[in-house]
């Protein structure tokens, strides 16, 4: 093969392995997706985890992330789900427990705490695959934490093709 085909061939499968957004669907370089909220939730740009959106009213952010590593995806999905909500304190812990999302195990948190200060409002969802850990992470401010919940059960409801 020529070194032309050979940069051409392995840009296009660098390509089909990005990380993108189509038709309002998130598609994961670690080979999941979810679909984004309908309306008023913007990508945020820089973030770092895969997929951050933010909502200006009433204020809340999500984000959706993957770890593939064995010493993270061997923890108990209680442990997984209690670091995501590090950082908050005076923390109340409201509802929890385990489900199933496409077939794999999870865990749901909901938590209610300070984060610099000011009251908020978590909702964290740690998936369990077969060699990812799935982090969906919800947070908004006390006053208007009820108003984005639905959006975020559907963006986490929406997660499929994890490797099993």
């Amino acid at each position: 093969m020529t070194r032309p085909t050979t940069v051409l061939i392995a840009a296009l499968l660098a390509g089909c392995s990005a990380t993108h957004v189509e038709n309002g669907v998130f598609h994961s370089a670690k080979g999941y997706r979810v679909s984004l909220p309908a309306t008023g939730w913007s990508v945020k740009p820089g973030s770092a985890a895969e997929l951050e959106l933010e909502r200006r009213e009433p204020a809340g952010g999500m984000l959706a992330d993957a770890t593939c590593d064995p010493t993270v995806s061997s923890r108990p999905l209680s442990v997984l789900t209690r670091h995501l909500t590090f950082g908050l304190k005076d923390r109340v812990v409201e509802d929890g427990g385990e489900l199933s999302l496409d077939g794999h195990p999870a865990r749901r948190a909901i938590v209610h705490g300070t984060m610099d200060g000011a009251p908020v409002g978590v909702e964290a969802v740690v998936i369990k695959g077969e060699r990812c850990v799935y982090d969906f992470l919800y947070v908004a401010p006390a006053a208007s934490f009820e108003a984005g919940r639905g959006d975020f059960q559907a963006f986490v409801e929406s997660f499929s093709g994890a490797a099993r």
